[in-house]
């Protein structure tokens, strides 16, 4: 290949990487937004911290059912356009979300929600994957990961602007989910092909990458149970609603730090490490909270760090899933992947909301801590077994 095709093959894969960063970063903003603010509203229509965790858990019933077709759906009409009508899709829900403002409304609209940011998710990390240089893929999913992470922590921070109430934060995470084509349209000449393999299923998937599969499902448990459940924690504590959004912009901050040095240090040693590390250190953390309560500033302290080190699950795991698998499965394992965070999704709010009904209020950090240290035994377990 002469020096003018390599420089060109590097600006397009360059290119094909910005173009799919930028889509979910700002997909990222909208989700982060409608988590803590669906939360809020329905524990202000009288929901219970369990109702709400399974109205959360909805969002993961949704993609489960829905997430295995997205590669074959994609392969037929192609991957921008899939990407185009999942954040028209999206847009859509959030504009319905105050116009129906109705408990049983909310669980048919948070399934459509869903099932467009499944889509989202599985293609946009398949494109990135595809598209990342094996040698560098920790540090480009870290960087995804951290791009992504200022999306999650926008959300929350405009909420303490926009407020809690009415339909201005709904129809704003519309107007940024609608922002978020124009960088898919600028490069929909680039996105890679389809050539969906239905060889394996999702247990084929995880006997392949157990550990990358499985840290997929513990992430969607805790962050999506921290990011429902923590501003109801914190309400407890006697927090305005708009702070109580903001703690979660600390978790969010986290990943910003923590993604683009933990990726690439799980270019260098074994990813089973880092992801050992990072899920032993999140579990102890989370044990720690309920000491941290009663102090704001030592609280954000601790769910900045918390969060940056849960977040290194998702990262450091879908590194792992690439170097583990190629060619027309990564596709196909990507899907699993964003399936069993949707497991996690599903089961992790109503677990931890549950906990904090049964153990009021710290409940809510016992279950936290006891689903993260879990994975961190288990993998102990494995490596015992399994070195390098």
């Amino acid at each position: 290949m002469s020096p003018v095709d390599a420089a060109t093959e590097i600006r397009a894969r360059n290119a094909a990487i910005t173009a799919a960063i930028t889509c979910v970063a700002v997909v990222g903003i909208g989700l982060s937004l409608t988590i803590p603010l669906l939360s809020i509203a329905m524990a202000r229509m009288g929901a219970s911290s369990t109702l709400v965790g399974v109205n959360t858990a909805v969002a993961g019933l949704a993609s489960i059912l829905t997430v295995p077709f997205v590669p074959r759906l994609a392969a037929r009409v192609g991957v921008v356009r899939l990407l185009l009508a999942a954040i028209g899709l999206g847009a859509a829900c959030l504009a319905a979300f105050p116009l129906l403002p109705s408990l049983g409304a909310w669980f048919v609209i948070r399934f459509l929600f869903s099932t467009s940011l499944g889509a989202l998710f599985v293609l946009s990390e398949y494109w990135i994957s595809e598209a990342a240089p094996p040698a560098r893929r920790g540090l480009v999913i870290g960087i995804y990961a951290t791009v992504l992470s200022v999306g999650l922590a926008v959300g929350p921070a405009l909420l303490s602007l926009l407020g809690t109430e009415g339909a201005t934060p709904y129809l704003a995470g519309a107007g940024l989910f609608l922002a978020g084509m124009l960088p898919l349209l600028l490069a929909r000449g680039l996105s890679p092909g389809i050539a969906h393999d239905p060889a394996l299923r999702l247990s084929g998937y995880l006997r392949l990458a157990p550990t990358a599969t499985l840290a997929a499902l513990v992430y969607g448990a805790v962050e999506t149970g921290g990011f429902a459940i923590l501003p109801l924690y914190a309400l407890r504590f006697g927090h305005a609603p708009e702070t109580a959004a903001g703690l979660v912009s600390a978790l969010a901050l986290g990943n910003v730090v923590f993604q683009i040095p933990l990726g690439w240090l799980a270019d260098r040693i074994d990813r089973r490490i880092v992801l050992a590390a990072a899920s032993l250190g999140g579990g102890l953390l989370a044990a720690l909270i309920p000491l941290a309560a009663a102090s704001a500033p030592l609280l954000v302290a601790l769910l900045f760090v918390w969060g940056g080190l849960v977040g290194t699950l998702y990262t450091v795991g879908l590194a792992h899933l690439g170097a583990s698998v190629s060619g027309p499965a990564l596709a196909g394992a990507n899907a699993a992947f964003v399936m069993l965070y949707n497991v996690g999704l599903m089961l992790g709010p109503p677990v931890i909301g549950g906990g904090m009904d049964l153990m009021p209020p710290h409940g809510f950090a016992v279950a936290v801590a006891a689903v993260v240290l879990a994975y961190a035994a288990g993998l102990g377990a494995a490596l015992a077994r399994r070195p390098r």
